[in-house]
């Protein structure tokens, strides 16, 4: 079975790998299991990730990696802009928007908003540009690149993009399209680009919502790891992973017992 793994939260927290990762992304490559790494940060490209990784042994290439922005990129060259777009992230990350033109204030004229996370970089005037972009007529498409609640930070937990998307949607009256994790579709975008189908595909995640709902309403088996942003108190949340493990260290011993049968849940 083809696997999605996640990244922060799975293979490193924060700055830190995750002790054993490494081994794990090499049996993976030894075993030929296809894999893909989705991930919802939009704070830097994926070349950063991909050197990011290199520094805890783990090797891999931006072919390896989905990230929104990538999928955002995908879905402008299918329906070219009419008019030029407004974008809410990094300066890192702006780069791979660079076939398409962007406005520079809020009085231009825009058809498409982007919004990805800009972690403390948001102010008020921010979020107040975005929601006088989101109110201009013709109305611009609205779309969202993930909807992480939060995430976890070398200082503790702390908000990601989708907080400020809800209170543009609020604000507005209009809902973003997602085109990150949870999305149905960016999951089917990961399984088309491993030429693979939902139910033969596992997604591994530390995140309750967004890597195993939105896996498992997407048609995926999603296997939630008691790393990262883990609490247990996300097993009361009313969603039954397919497989609960205690690390990404696990998934050997576990891939062992699914090749034998099909368990409904597994805990170490």
């Amino acid at each position: 079975m083809p696997i999605l793994f996640d990244l922060d939260g799975v293979f490193y927290q924060g700055n830190k790998a995750i002790d054993g990762s490494s081994e794990i992304a090499e049996w993976v490559k030894d075993n030929n299991i296809a894999h893909l790494f989705v991930t919802n940060i939009t704070s830097c490209p994926r070349s950063a990730l991909v050197s990011k990784l290199a520094n805890y042994n783990i090797h891999t290439t931006e072919d390896h990696i989905l990230t929104p922005v990538v999928a955002m990129v995908h879905w402008l060259k299918r329906h070219p802009p009419k008019h030029k777009i407004a974008l809410f992230l990094p300066e890192s990350t702006k780069h791979e928007f660079s076939d398409f033109l962007w406005q520079e204030n809020e009085l231009e004229s825009v058809s498409e908003i982007i919004i990805g996370d800009l972690g403390e970089t948001w102010s008020f005037d921010r979020l107040n540009q975005a929601f006088r972009i989101l109110m201009q007529q013709p109305t611009p498409h609205f779309f969202a690149l993930g909807m992480t609640r939060y995430s976890l930070a070398e200082d503790g937990l702390r908000l990601d993009v989708a907080p400020f998307i809800v209170a543009l949607e609020y604000a507005t009256g209009l809902q973003a399209q997602i085109m990150g994790k949870p999305a149905k579709s960016f999951f089917k975008t990961a399984v088309d680009i491993l030429g693979s189908t939902a139910d033969k595909t596992i997604m591994i995640g530390d995140d309750i919502h967004g890597d195993i709902d939105g896996a498992q309403h997407a048609g995926l088996k999603g296997v939630l790891v008691k790393t990262g942003k883990y609490l247990p108190t996300d097993m009361a949340q009313g969603i039954q992973p397919f497989a609960i493990l205690d690390s990404i260290n696990d998934l050997p011993d576990w891939w062992k017992q699914l090749n034998i049968k099909t368990p409904n849940i597994y805990t170490r």
